[in-house]
Formats: C-alpha cells, structure tokens, sequence
C-alpha cells in the first residue's frame, strides 16, 4: 500500500471521476492532520493517503482479457516500484463517494461524457419480453388440432404422461438456459451468444449459423400453416382466389410482407403485435372453456359433445390405440414440438432490461402455464366428448332402445353403426376441429389458430435477423459482415430482416413441407449399435449381464489406475492429445472466464510442509496448475543425481496424497536466484504459473538477517514478474520434518525447522527423499463444519483475494461454511457502500451474500497494542536521529534491513493500520474456519524488509484460524460480461 504525498484541496465533483492525484518523487507521511483529513481520498483508503484503492464496480466494467487492469484501479508498477521524480509519473482517479455509489451508471461505454445524449432503446422486462414471447412461440396449432385427437387416442391419464415427459425434456433445457443466461452480462445474439460464450465460437458458430436458418425457414413453415387454414375457410366458401395450391403462396407471400412491415417498424411496433395475438389467444381459452359448461344443442350431441359427465371421462380416461400412429412414442412424437419454443425470449436478449433476471423467471413461467393450459384442455376436452359420433340429428333414438351399444346410448344417441365400421366422422377420434365445436362461438377458436401460427412466425421473424447480427459482428465466418450492420436505437438488424424475408418466401413459393417419410429411427443410430443389438436379438439376459460385468472392470480400472507400465497405445494417445492441446493453448487469446490460479508452490520437499501442498492442492484440483517447486542449493556436480532421486520421490509422495501437481527442482548458488528461475522457466506455454505461495517466516526476527532480506526479496521478485503472492500462515506453523537429515536452507534456521518459504534445501548424505508412506494430516483433509470463511477485502487487487476463498469454498470440506465478506467505510456511509459492494458482488456471482462494513478501522489502536509494534521493531531501528539521506545510506551500508528514524515516522500511519486492523480481526474472526485478508505491499528500496515483516507480523499474529494474505497482481481475474 503505498502512500501517496498530500496534494492540493479536490475539485468538487463533476462526474463519475473527480480526483486525480500526481505521485512525486517521495512518498510523504499519511494524511491524518493535513488538508486532506476526512477527504474523500483519505477516509476512501484507510484514513491515510494511499495509491491502493477500495474495490469499486468501475474497477470491472468493460474488462475483457487476462493481463488487463482495471479503470482507475494502480498498477502493479505504481504500488510495487521504485518512484521516479516526474511529477506525472502516475494519475489515479478515485471515485468520489459524493458522486457515485459505487453502482454503475450505465450499461455500456467508456464512461466519459458524450456530446449529445443518444435516444434510449426499447428495453423489455420479464413479462412482455420473455413470458409472453415464449407462450405464443409453445402454443400452435397442434394445441388446438391435435391434442383432443391426442385424448382420444392414448387416453387422458397417458395424454398427462406424454405432456409431462415432454414438459420435463423442456424444462431441463430452460434451467440449462437459465443457468447460462446468469454466467455473465448477456448481450444481443440470443442462443446464439449464450452458447458461443460459453462452448466456444466452433460450436456456438456452427450451431448459430444453422439456428438462425432454422428460425428463417420456420418462419416460412407457420406461415404455410396460416395461410392452409385460410385456404380451407376459402374452399369452404367457395371462394378460392386461384387454386389450392397457388392460394397458400398468395396469402403466405402477403403475409409475410405485412409480418416484415411489423417488425421493420421496430421492437415497439412487433411487441404490441405479440400482444394482441396474445389476447387473442386467451380470448380463444376463455371461449373454450365457457362452451363446456354450456348445455349442449341437439347439432353438437350428434357430434359427440354433452358437457360434463363422468362417465365419458371414465372411458376416456384409458387409451384406445388406432391407426399406424396409435402408439405411446408415436403420439409423443406428434405432441413433442408443441412443448418447443422456449427459446423466443432469449433470442431477443440485446432487448431486454436485465436478461439475467428476465430470461429465467420468463422462461420457467411460460414452461409453467403452457403447461397447465395443455393439462386443462386434455382434461376438460376429455370429460365432454365421446371417442366416436356420427354427426347426423338422425341417429337419436330412446334411452335403453335394443341393439344400441356404447356409451352414447345412455344419453339417447345411437352411434353403434359408424363406430363399429370406423366411419364416424366425429368425436375426439375423428374430427380435429373438436375444440371449435365445444366452444362458445367457433370462430374464436379459429382466431386463436390465426394467433398462434403468426405470433411463431412473428416471433421466427425477429429472432433470426438478431442472432445471425451477432455472428455476422463476430466475423467468425467470410462474406456475411454485410449483415452485421444495426440501425436505429435498438441497432435494428434490417439487412437481416430483408435476408431473412428472401429466404421465407423463397420456401413458401417452393411450396416446402416437412417431411420425415423416409426417416427410420433406427437408421441413426444402425452403424453404433448393430453389434449390441445382435447380442440382445440372441440372449436378453446373457447380453445385460455381460454388459453390467463390462462397466464394473470398466469402471474399477479407471477408479484404482493400477501401477503399470505396458508401454500402449493408450499411453501414447494420452501423450500426443496433451501435447496437441498445449501447443494449442498457444494460439489462444487468454480471457478473464477462463482465468485459472496457476500456482508455483515454493514448498521445498513437499512432504515437510504438507498443509501448504494440501490449501493449494484443494483449490487448484481438477482446476489449474499447480507446480510444487524445490531449490537445491550447492555444487552442481554433487547436486545432479540427488535431484532426479528426489524428484520421482516427492513426485510419488504427491501421487499417494491424491494431489494433482508437478514437482520441480533447480539447482542454484542461493534461495533467491532459484526461485528467479523458477519464476521464469516453471510451466509449458500458456500453462506457467501466475501465483506465487509460499509459507509464512515465522523466525524472522531470530533468523540470519540475510534470509529475512532473501524473503522480502522473493516477493518483491514475484511482483516483478507481475505474479500474484498468496502467503499462508498457521499458528502451529507448516513445517513437520523431523528428520536430522534433511537440512533447511540456512536462511531458515535449520535449527528450529521454522516454516519459512520452504524453497531452498541443502542435502547432508542423506537427502531425505520423501517417503509415499509418510502422509502427515493437515486442517485442509478436515471437515470445516458450519464455520466461515471471512474475507477481509481491503484493497482492490483485481479479485483474487476473493477467488481463491470462493474456490476453496466450493470443495466438499468447506462447503458448509458461510463466506463473509469485510470492507474498508465511513459511518455516514455504510448503508450506500455496503449496497455498492452487495451489487458488485453479485454481478460476479460468487454466492457472497453477507457484506460487513468496517466503519471502526480508522480508530486509534489500543496503546499496549502500539507498544508492542514497537517493541517488535525496535531491534531493527538505526536510530539514527533523522540524519540525512546519506549519512542513513552509510549507516545502513551491509544491514539494508535497518529501519531509520525517519521510515519509522513515514510509515507509522500504516505501521498503526495494521496493528488496528489485528485487533478487528481478533474481534470479528476469531472463531472463524479461514481468514483471507488483502496483502499489503511495501515499496521496493523504500520500505525495510524488517518493517515489512513487522507490519505482516502484527496483522496475522495471534490468530487461531489459518491466515492467507493474497495479493493479485492488479489485473481482473474476475468479470461480469459474458464476453
């Protein structure tokens, strides 16, 4: 946390940034007393004046790749370096709390003013944008046509069955959308943009390109279905304009164009259109269901309808099978497209106000209440109708007359004739327009069939220009740019309006259908299954159980992975797709949602600091990298074969742990160059480390004060190769070697085997090579229980000190813990910061719910707190009565770890933040399973490596939880765009 020098009074506010702060050449003393006491930029960091900065949404927006920082947030480089004296070295805006929340102002932008205020686009909510749409896209014809006929056949009990099953396949695909749609700031592109951003561009551009095809020719296929029943109504009348079949291309040409002029007159226009055909959709339910509870005429007895009655829902409550269609899958077949059409709200994401919100909640209820009008109308439909009628006023005859069989019988109708030569021309069975005769005013239900066919393709219409726009923006495939291009507020996609209209017509004038006459389901899937369905067609029995045996040697040999070495092609398959894979990583962009912690584990020999192997090892498995590193310190010659020895020890040592990591070790003169090299040479290609972790010095103060200077030295290494740091504290410590053997780099007091770094190792004859046996347990194999996590979040470091805790959290040991998460406030303030960090939180939804503002962290700590700071660095002190500059240098010539009078008096708002910030800690998470807490950083050649560890020392100590102090290197590692 480098410290800022007090700068001139700050401007009033003016915008979302309204301080811009010049660094000079020193770092001056806190700001407490100066001008800028109680500032925003004192009391926003800690009540002293500070380049680091408070986690802030802007911090966020707009960030896309790996190795991008943050607006407004410093640089690795403006905290870590040395300062240079140009006066503009650095600018850092900070957002004014007077001015802004913390909450984003705007979707999108730069966030600088623009000079005319743009026309707001037309934006939707759950109901109207996604509800409705999706409704009419389930609802059609088959609703109205072929579901009574449906009940007829499979009988109302199997019909709920059928619209279960398929309600079921529906709905699991609407939670999948859901659960994409909410990984991220959905943009315009609807399917199309969910899956290419979550699988990929090879899959979400192949099956983009096909869906919005798809959608063009379905707009072509409803419309057909439109224009036939206007067609039938015409014959009926004897009114056809040509002939049957140059009428569909008329009215499916006309209908077309007055659909594209809809939707050309914008989202506004094509949303009251959806509506109205909503209304009258309902209108046609309404009209239903009041003519089934009206008596019914003499005309619609004879075609089967007479209300209510038990008895008819009795018998029609079993299946009656008829037809080459009479079967369950047949008739699931036929009902299954009719649940479809739960992706018309997500196609328009770019139009809705929050799609994250709306998609789910819209999706799930039209799931829902399409539903329940299927399982109304099978139900009631089926209560009031019989199978079979005859349709003529002819056929009435007296209750109980002889030779009258079948349930009509009982209500003075004799259909005993057609039923039993299956010439009926009415009831369920035989006449689709049953719907229309059971309804109050049959050209209602008509109307709802005009409804339903154009609202699809309406729908269709507008759906297949927007996601073919957003794959024509992604230039995944040549040529189609062209249709890229959006006007208007709502960057309309006109020429893909226009494209998708050509390809409507074109298969309207064609006279296309649907076909499926030469489809065998067995076809598919013949080439796959031709063996094992032999083997059934032989013995049933004999095949199952050889099958079951299969899978269970199957499933045995890849649980236990036996210790063997055959030298198969599996193994050299195994190689070449790694290999394949990691020269491929090379050639991709890296980008913030695929962010991993890869991590350099400065462990030494793994096994004598096995809780640091495990906290990495649990967070990083089946996740990221993790490379276990180990320096050997001493001559080459000698060194070389003890390396490989130890290397396939701690290599199987990690294996028996279950631990997914490499082991790596370098040879080096001392500690500190070996972690430089491997910090430069660790990993292949995109899979290199990006965070170091290391264990806590416990032995600072007694230690050889050149390994204190080592170990400050490794950090700052680690921040220069712009790698994040993760340091772990336990009070117990890490390390459990016990072995006189095994020596400890002196630099770590091989005495007292003290945690240290673990890096360095200096072998006797004997090495200590880790032995797979000896698995020592650790808190990290242990169940957390209902502890929490808490998160001490004081500076933005780009998100890692939230990332890591969240992985940690997601494992099984530590999955019923509560994360808790605590920020730097002001008292006056806390309900609006603690507001703006709830928002940011869960825009990158982590699952962190419980926010805690720390208005107390300004406070002066308690005295005997202080003086035991100062305690613990007065063996450090040059004492030197604030002499110059120089004559500090030349007392401090060969001790740099000295601290003069006058880095105390500097630092000594810090020094006393961080003993304040202990004695939060000790109050708030004293109990807690885990503490995370932001590292802080010392300037290089300007802060001691003793006043470093002093300030670390006195932040950690005394705390009964493990203690990991993270560090990112300034850059996101987490996101809320999609993209």
């Amino acid at each position: 946390m480098a410290e800022l020098p007090c700068a001139e009074p700050l401007p009033r506010c003016s915008g979302r940034f309204t301080i811009s702060t010049l660094l000079g050449a020193e770092e001056a003393a806190g700001c407490e007393g100066t001008q800028l006491s109680g500032s925003s930029l004192c009391t926003r960091t800690f009540g002293y004046n500070t380049v680091d900065v408070v986690p802030a949404y802007e911090h966020y927006a707009n960030s896309r790749g790996v190795g991008e920082a943050g607006r407004g947030r410093p640089s690795l480089a403006d905290l870590h370096s040395i300062l240079k004296p140009d006066p503009g070295h650095l600018r850092v805006p900070l957002p004014d709390p007077q001015c802004s929340n913390g909450l984003p102002d705007a979707e999108e932008g730069s966030g600088e003013p623009s000079s005319a205020p743009a026309a707001e686009p037309v934006r939707f909510g759950w109901v109207k944008g996604v509800m409705i749409r999706c409704m009419l896209n389930i609802w059609g014809v088959i609703l109205y046509l072929r579901l009574p006929w449906i009940t007829a056949q499979a009988g109302i009990a199997l019909t709920w069955l059928i619209i279960l099953m398929s309600v079921t396949v529906t709905t699991i695909t609407g939670l999948s959308i859901s659960a994409i749609s909410t990984n991220g700031k959905v943009k315009s592109g609807g399917t199309y943009f969910l899956i290419s951003r979550s699988l990929g561009p090879e899959l979400g551009g192949s099956i983009g390109l096909i869906f919005a095809f798809a959608n063009a020719v379905a707009v072509a296929m409803h419309t057909v279905g439109f224009a036939e029943t206007v067609r039938d109504l015409l014959q009926e009348h004897n009114s056809l304009i040509v002939d049957p079949t140059n009428d569909i291309r008329i009215i499916g040409v006309l209908t077309v164009t007055v659909l594209l002029g809809i939707s050309l007159a914008g989202m506004e226009w094509e949303a009251k259109a959806q509506i109205l055909f909503f209304l009258v959709i309902l209108v046609s339910f309404i009209n239903y269901l009041v003519g089934t509870v009206i008596p019914a005429s003499a005309e619609k007895q004879a075609k089967g309808f007479f209300s209510y009655r038990a008895d008819i829902f009795a018998q029609n409550f079993v299946p009656d099978w008829r037809g080459p269609e009479g079967s369950f899958f047949g008739l699931f077949s036929i009902f299954f497209p009719s649940a479809t059409g739960i992706l018309a709200g997500a196609n328009i994401s770019g139009d809705l106000k929050d799609p994250a919100l709306a998609i789910p909640k819209g999706t799930l209820m039209a799931i829902f209440w399409t539903t329940v009008s299927y399982l109304v109308l099978s139900a009631t439909i089926g209560a009031c109708v019989l199978r079979d009628a005859s349709g003529s006023l002819n056929d009435s005859v007296a209750v109980g007359s002889p030779g009258c069989e079948g349930l009509g019988c009982s209500y003075g109708w004799n259909f005993t004739d057609c039923a039993q030569r299956q010439s009926c021309r009415y009831g369920l069975s035989n006449y689709y327009q049953s719907m229309s005769m059971v309804s109050g005013f049959g050209p209602l239900i008509t109307a709802g069939i005009f409804g339903a066919t154009l609202s699809s393709a309406l729908a269709c219409l507008v759906s297949a220009p927007k996601v073919f726009q957003c794959l024509c923006k992604d230039q995944l495939y040549p040529l189609i740019g062209f249709f890229g291009k959006g006007y208007g507020k709502n960057s309309e996609p006109i020429r893909g309006y226009m494209l998708t209209y050509a390809i409507a017509i074109g298969f309207i004038l064609i006279g296309w259908r649907p076909s499926f006459r030469y489809y065998s389901k067995w076809a598919a899937l013949f080439g796959a299954t031709i063996s094992v369905v032999i083997m059934f067609l032989l013995t049933w029995w004999a095949a199952l159980i050889a099958l079951g045996i299969v899978i269970f040697l199957l499933g045995y040999v890849l649980y236990k992975k036996p210790d063997v070495n055959w030298g198969s092609s599996m193994q050299a398959s195994s190689y070449n797709l790694a290999l394949s894979y990691s020269v491929g990583l090379s050639e991709v962009d890296e980008h913030i949602k695929n962010y991993r912690p890869q991590c350099l584990v400065l462990t030494g020999p793994p096994n004598f600091r096995p809780a640091l192997v495990d906290f990495v090892g649990t967070f990083t498995k089946n996740l990221s990298l993790m490379i276990c590193g180990n320096v050997l310190i001493g001559p080459s010659k000698q060194k070389v074969l003890e390396a490989r020895q130890a290397s396939d020890g701690h290599t199987r040592w990690l294996l028996k742990r279950k631990i997914k990591a490499f082991y790596t070790n370098v040879l080096a003169e001392d500690l500190r160059s070996g972690v430089q090299m491997l910090l430069q040479a660790a990993g292949l290609g995109k899979m290199r480390p990006n965070i170091v972790t290391l264990g806590y010095k416990r032995d600072w103060q007694a230690a050889a004060p050149q390994s204190l200077e080592d170990y400050v030295g490794i950090l700052h290494d680690a921040f220069d190769f712009k790698h994040g740091v993760c340091l772990l504290r336990l009070r117990e410590g890490l390390n459990v070697s016990r072995v006189p053997q095994a020596h400890i780099n002196p630099a770590f007091g091989a005495a007292e085997h003290p945690d240290g770094n673990g890096a360095g190792s200096r072998a006797a004859p004997s090495t200590g090579i880790a032995d797979p046996e000896q698995q020592a347990s650790t808190i990290f194999q242990s169940q957390q229980g209902k502890k929490t996590i808490d998160i001490y979040w004081l500076f933005d470091d780009g998100g890692l000190t939230l990332l890591i805790p969240y992985l940690l959290g997601r494992k099984k040991r530590w999955g019923k813990c509560k994360v808790r998460v605590f920020v730097g406030g002001q008292i006056n303030r806390m309900d609006e910061e603690r507001k703006a960090i709830v928002s940011l939180l869960s825009k990158f939804r982590l699952g962190f719910h419980e926010v805690h503002i720390l208005p107390d962290i300004n406070q002066q700590p308690r005295p005997e707190h202080i003086r035991r700071f100062d305690e613990l660095i007065a063996p450090f002190r040059l004492n030197d009565g604030f002499k110059d500059e120089a004559a500090v240098n030349e007392l401090r010539h060969g001790c740099p770890w000295k601290i003069s009078d006058e880095e105390v008096h500097r630092h000594r708002a810090k020094s006393l933040r961080q003993v304040r910030l202990n004695e939060i800690l000790l109050d708030y998470s004293r109990d807690a399973a885990l503490i995370a807490i932001t590292l802080p950083i010392g300037r290089k050649e300007r802060c001691p490596s003793s006043l470093y560890m002093a300030w670390l020392e006195t932040l950690s100590q005394d705390l009964r939880p493990p203690v990991i102090l993270i560090r990112g290197n300034q850059e996101n590692v987490l996101t809320f765009y999609c993209q």
